[in-house]
């Protein structure tokens, strides 16, 4: 997955709670292969009509955040039921952080095993942040991952938390099979020891 370090991009506030996994990506996009992309889908159901024209009042056709790359939304965001599929959805569109209030549980550890970095700020400053990018839409936050802190428009900084190691994985752009095999040589050594110590358990091997 790709590295994040850190992100200066344009933002776009999504005022609405309990932006849930099936507004991110309907159930009937479920079975198309992950090699065939999500970006196209993402809130399709938001971003046009039933005749597929885009709706002008959905934030993502309006021209100032077309380019956007960080959503700032409300309480929930990713609530609903458990789809690998909606981080990816994300991503494909060009995502590369959300920042909320709070998450569905299980899209917050999704979004940070597939490079997605969701960012929990207090309630009052992602509202505040959200308020500046309407007053300036187009306008860019910065995200530095290292530092765990996001810069608003208006030049205040706040900082977020992060596990560890999710921070580590997203840092070196490695899911939990890169992370693991970073220790490779250990584990090598770990399992010739292991059969060197138990040979009987590998006679038939």
């Amino acid at each position: 997955m790709e590295k994040f370090t850190t992100l200066t991009a344009v933002a776009a506030p999504m005022d609405r709670p309990n932006i849930d996994t099936d507004q991110l990506l309907p159930a009937r996009f479920l079975r198309r292969p992950r090699d065939e992309g999500f970006g196209d889908v993402l809130f399709i159901d938001q971003r046009f009509d039933d005749d597929g024209n885009p709706r002008p009042d959905f934030v993502l056709n309006q021209a100032p955040y077309k380019e956007a790359r960080i959503i700032v939304g409300d309480r929930n965001f990713g609530g609903g039921s458990s789809r690998e599929g909606a981080p990816w959805a994300l991503l494909d569109y060009g995502f590369r952080c959300i920042i909320a209030s709070s998450f569905g549980d299980i899209f917050y550890n999704n979004s940070l095993k597939n490079g997605l970095l969701p960012i929990r700020l207090p309630e009052d400053a992602v509202k505040a942040i959200r308020a500046q990018l309407h007053e300036n839409p187009g306008t860019t936050i910065t995200v530095d991952l290292d530092a765990q802190t996001v810069v608003a428009p208006d030049g205040s900084t706040h900082s977020f938390d992060i596990e560890p190691f999710r921070k580590q994985s997203l840092l070196k752009g490695l899911d939990d099979i890169g992370m693991t095999l970073e220790h490779e040589s250990e584990i090598e050594t770990f399992e010739k020891g292991f059969q060197q110590r138990r040979p009987w358990l590998f006679a038939n091997a």
